[in-house]
């Protein structure tokens, strides 16, 4: 297996920075992105000509191979940037740990998102991303291919005292906490360009839950979302970003249920080939997830690999004959019946 994977194998992009005149490779694995997403459009897992969300975010994945390179993450390891919609992970691709996750994503998100829309035949309607993706580049790339996005601002803590200026702060609950938020333009970002900066505030707590207030008043934790969306209300757009935080979870998935916390090759263009042939396999469960789960009552659509192993799986059984004929003999005492996967 492990010989057949490494067949898959594509060279790595290196990329040079003009800045620090140091290189970093990139593995795009072209082809089993483009097999990754028609297997997802054979299974019907999006249907085509639907409008989509698109979440990306990287991921850094701890491992001592012979090219990983040491990370701000303390620890040697690669960086992948991985896009999804909803559970399904639709794209992908591998960097060297210590690559800046700002550096040359424009071009991975150029390369996925085009494509997502072609490959998949849908519109990205709204595209997410936390502020490793903030930054004039990446903005300009991510407007063209998607209607509304939405990126975590950086750099909010230097506009502190932009933000004690403002006055029209409105009341409103989020995720059953209440703060107050407001929206400024920001003209200065893109010549020509003009976007919408939501901006969240929430009184500094102590470990007591007293607010912290200080010689100009109560002390505030800032938040701000870049969009170019200017009808939905704040309090929309800050619910809608929160909801992210649910297709994190497939990195969490990818660890313990699909082996990446365990990469099983020295190079970073083998283990890409294994993270991306484990995401088919990751969309494939979810595929067969959902229609087993419509016929065996304890599983889930949202059931994690161990429940599908144990109450499919795992389950005692013998070939018998009897009435000479052969019947398989469930140990079990829930109910599986045969025809009911005949379709």
């Amino acid at each position: 297996m492990g010989r057949g994977l490494k067949e898959l194998t594509e060279k790595n992009i290196v990329y040079k920075s003009k800045t620090s005149n140091k290189s970093y490779s990139f593995n795009t694995a072209e082809k089993l992105n483009t097999l990754l997403l028609r297997m997802i459009r054979r299974m019907g897992l999006i249907k085509v000509g639907s409008h989509v969300d698109l979440d990306f975010d990287h991921q850094f994945i701890p491992a001592h191979k012979f090219d990983a390179k040491y990370s701000y993450k303390q620890d040697f390891g690669y960086f992948p940037g991985w896009a999804s919609i909803g559970g399904i992970i639709v794209g992908g691709e591998n960097r060297d740990g210590n690559t800046n996750v700002r550096f040359h994503q424009e071009d991975t998100l150029r390369r996925i998102m085009d494509r997502v829309t072609s490959e998949l035949g849908v519109v990205i309607e709204r595209f997410r991303a936390d502020c490793g993706s903030f930054s004039k580049e990446i903005i300009q790339t991510v407007e063209q291919r998607c209607n509304t996005f939405y990126i975590r601002a950086a750099n909010c803590g230097s506009r502190h005292e932009d933000f004690r200026q403002l006055k029209e702060w409105k009341s409103v609950e989020v995720d059953y906490e209440r703060c107050d938020v407001t929206s400024v333009s920001i003209d200065n970002l893109i010549e020509g360009k003009s976007y919408r900066l939501v901006i969240q505030r929430s009184p500094l707590k102590d470990k007591d839950g007293k607010q912290q207030t200080d010689m100009f008043g109560v002390i505030y934790t800032y938040r701000c979302i870049l969009t170019n969306n200017w009808i939905s209300t704040e309090k929309d757009i800050i619910t809608f970003y929160n909801e992210r935080g649910a297709s994190e979870k497939n990195f969490d998935i990818q660890n313990n249920d699909f082996g990446w916390s365990h990469l099983p090759f020295s190079f970073m263009a083998e283990n890409m080939v294994f993270m991306m042939v484990t995401a088919m396999l990751k969309n494939f469960y979810l595929y067969l997830v959902r229609h087993i789960s419509d016929k065996v009552k304890p599983l889930k659509k949202t059931s994690r690999l161990k429940a599908f192993i144990l109450h499919f799986v795992s389950v005692p059984a013998k070939w018998v004959r009897t009435g000479r004929q052969n019947v398989l003999n469930l140990y079990t005492n829930k109910n599986y019946y045969a025809e009911v996967f005949i379709e």
